[in-house]
């Protein structure tokens, strides 16, 4: 599982003319199952993703299709975990310690 926080890094209104694009690549990773959660940070300075994939080299090919990054307006850190525990909703994304 990897959290993927966004870090705009261009003024708002730069990532508000490229939004609905960005929107539209989410909902698509939604519908293939591998983002499970997104929203904006508060302050509105980026964003964040709870996403599932079978790897990070997965994950870094799918961020660096994001219509932010393509477009030069957002940078994204990366970070790997094991999800042991969840909620029972994301029961089937837990893991075990190897």
């Amino acid at each position: 599982m990897f959290v993927l926080e966004l870090s705009y890094t261009a003024p708002l209104d730069a990532v508000d003319a490229v939004l609905e694009d960005h929107v539209a690549w989410l909902d698509g990773l939604y519908e293939r199952g591998v983002f499970l959660a997104s929203g904006r940070k508060e302050p509105r300075d980026g964003g964040v993703i709870l996403a599932v994939a079978g790897d990070r080299a997965r994950i870094e090919e799918i961020t660096a299709g994001d219509p932010f990054v393509r477009a030069g307006v957002c940078e994204y850190r990366v970070t790997e975990f094991v999800a042991t525990k969840t909620a029972p909703a994301l029961e089937r994304y837990r893991e075990t310690l190897r």
